[in-house]
């Protein structure tokens, strides 16, 4: 597709559907090109829409004078998927910010696309509900994006990722024809499943306008245990255990001999040192926790064991969650360059996982670090080049690790997405037949490839 620039009749069309929620300036133009992979580009014009009706207006406008579209929600995914790459229009939804409807007789909500996760959850919590995606940038992060990237976090190991909690969806293709998928019923059987198609689809089908969420009760009580081990292998095999039994922890994180000292750094002295530690977290009826906490401990205790502990109140619990958020942005101070790739593989593959990248991180003399969730087998592998040396070095090694993972029956991606950073390397992951049924796909959703060209195909 070309680009054409922002003629002045585009844009006196634009105007006419947005009036002053519209704007060229060129400060604010670069505040909405980037996003958390640190790539950057300039879009022609930024918009703030606020009804469903002017994003249909909105696409047809672009369709007509052949302007590439991209939906941003908050701009914190890592993946480059909310950059402009081709110029054109960003539609920024951070002013479509209503819950529409919380119903509690059918545990949904309706919202708009720009609603705030925590935000959400906030609203919940008086109900005693919650909705279950709960990625590390929740008080940031919008709906509309989770939505976009399948968004998952610590929560996902019991209750799923974003696909499995939004029921129903309004958007508008790439045509300009809008269109309601989904049902608010937990069962449906009725024609293709476009709610799962677009969950995940990055904004390159459709534009999300309205949401319809599962939402779940809140648990009475919960438990978190700490279980250090002597090295990552260790805890990586008290992973496997752990998923093997019938009790299934409402999150399961694990956190490497480096994370540890950088949670440290930044958690006090409470975070202990050791060759890895796992956070297990499980939930449930008051009456029925002991009993599941025992299950998860004996599967936790093995060979290499050197602690378990259950947090005694609310500020140990604080603690631990807090040190394991702080992560990913604490590796920055190891390496501004850091390369954070969220790749996946089958739980009782973990472990050699684990000493796959350990073997990576050995051979081409640079910081690998690992943590995650490792009960969904979805571990943030961090490569941390230091200087230009080791970042030529970083390619090699990410290469081979997409390589190990896709022969441990992995993929690229657990809950990050692909936009530009992993879009080269999804012929890797998928056989040439399941791409050409994925770009007729794109075809026939957005046929003159208006919305966020560039991005997850390759």
């Amino acid at each position: 597709m070309s680009n054409p620039p922002l003629t002045a009749a585009a844009l006196a069309d634009l105007r006419a559907i947005f009036a002053d929620a519209l704007t060229t300036d060129a400060g604010e133009r670069l505040a909405y090109g980037y996003d958390n992979s640190r790539r950057q580009a300039l879009p022609d014009a930024v918009v703030f829409p606020i009804a469903h009706e002017q994003v249909v207006a909105l696409v047809r406008a672009c369709r007509a004078h052949r302007l590439p579209l991209v939906a941003r929600g908050r701009g914190t995914n890592t993946t480059g998927a909310s950059v402009p790459t081709s110029g054109g229009i960003v539609a920024s939804f951070e002013r479509m910010n209503r819950i529409v409807r919380v119903d509690a007789d059918n545990r949904i909500a309706i919202v708009e696309p720009g609603v705030v996760n925590g935000e959400l959850q906030t609203a919940l919590a008086s109900q005693r509900l919650f909705w279950p995606p709960d990625p590390t940038s929740a008080p940031f992060c919008s709906v509309g994006g989770n939505i976009a990237c399948n968004a998952g976090g610590p929560r996902a190991v019991k209750y799923g990722a974003t696909r499995d909690n939004v029921l129903a969806l309004r958007a508008v293709a790439g045509t300009g024809e809008d269109f309601r998928c989904g049902t608010p019923t937990t069962k449906g059987a009725t024609g293709y499943d476009l709610t799962r198609l677009l969950v995940g689809s990055e904004g390159t089908l459709a534009i999300v306008t309205e949401a319809t969420l599962k939402l779940v009760p809140s648990p009475d009580a919960k438990r978190t245990l700490r279980a250090t081990y002597v090295d990552v292998a260790a805890a990586a095999r008290a992973v496997a255990r752990i998923m093997a039994q019938p009790v299934t922890p409402c999150a399961l994180e694990f956190l490497d001999d480096e994370c540890l000292r950088l949670a440290r750094a930044h958690g006090g002295e409470a975070i202990p040192l050791a060759g890895a530690m796992l956070v297990v977290e499980v939930d449930g009826e008051a009456d029925t926790l002991d009993a599941a906490v025992e299950a998860v401990s004996r599967a936790a205790r093995g060979d290499g064991l050197v602690e378990l502990l259950a947090a005694r109140n609310n500020a140990e619990v604080a603690a631990l969650w807090a040190a394991r958020k702080a992560l990913s942005p604490a590796l920055r101070t190891l390496s501004p360059n850091k390369i954070n790739e969220d790749v996946v593989v089958p739980v009782s593959r973990v472990p050699e996982l684990v000493a796959a990248t350990r073997a990576i991180a050995r051979r081409h003399d640079f910081p690998i670090v690992c943590f995650g969730h490792a009960g969904n087998g979805n571990l943030h592998v961090n490569l941390l080049p230091r200087d230009e040396a080791e970042r030529a070095r970083a390619q090699a090694a990410l290469d081979e690790l997409f390589d190990v993972v896709i022969r441990l029956d992995g993929t690229l991606s657990g809950e990050h997405g692909i936009g530009l950073a992993k879009r080269d390397f999804m012929p890797r992951a998928l056989d040439a037949n399941a791409l050409g049924f994925m770009r007729a796909i794109k075809a026939q959703f957005d046929p003159d490839g208006i919305l966020n060209p560039g991005k997850l195909l390759p």
